[in-house]
């Protein structure tokens, strides 16, 4: 197999697995749904870090203690949406904003095999129908409980929640008040502390 060194090396009609994620040696962020090759993924902005940072830094606290952990991008996150999950049988990595995974089984020196418990992304220009249709239906397919959309430039959320394999709308929020965590009782964040500037 020849060593992928520049994105522009691989062919965006070819279906990959893992295995072949694994041997590329480019800088780039790229994620891989049903073995099709996503778009390279832009450095977030600053104000997309800000809110990730204003999120992880409310939920980490909540799970002390607790046999859940959150992680935050990069951090590859292998969806089985068919077949094993062997590196050669996975076609879908992706990299979510945020995650969290209650089942720590799924935790391995590379991340996380199989769906987490809640996912939350922060939308960035460009990204829009690629967080809230493709992810949308993957995460859903792949059995993610729970999962947030974040709009920054609206400063709303829009919480989903899977119920009977599908989503269905929890919540939308668009000022200041408690957001509670459908996966995680006892948990509910501040609208005003994530779409905190500072």
């Amino acid at each position: 197999m020849a060593v992928i060194t520049q994105l522009s090396q691989l062919d965006p009609n070819q279906s990959y697995t893992y295995a072949d994620y694994l041997s590329w040696r480019f800088t780039e962020f790229v994620e891989l749904v049903k073995g099709k090759l996503l778009r390279p993924m832009a450095g977030p902005s600053p104000r997309h870090q800000q809110y990730s940072t204003n999120l992880v830094a409310e939920i980490h606290p909540f799970l002390k203690g607790k046999a859940c952990r959150v992680y935050a991008a990069p951090f590859d996150v292998r969806l089985i949406t068919g077949g094993g999950n062997g590196d050669e049988e996975i076609r879908t990595v992706v990299q979510p904003d945020i995650c969290v995974v209650c089942d720590l089984g799924k935790i391995d020196s590379r991340g996380c095999v199989g769906a987490p418990d809640w996912i939350i992304e922060i939308l960035s220009p460009g990204n829009a129908g690629h967080d809230t249709k493709t992810k949308f239906d993957l995460y859903q397919e792949s059995g993610v409980r729970e999962y947030w959309i974040v709009f920054p430039g609206i400063n709303t959320v829009t919480a989903y929640v899977l119920e009977n394999e599908r989503y269905e709308l929890a919540a939308e929020y668009a000022a200041p008040g408690p957001m509670p965590v459908a996966t995680l009782p006892g948990l509910a964040l501040e609208w005003a502390d994530l779409f905190d500037d500072l």
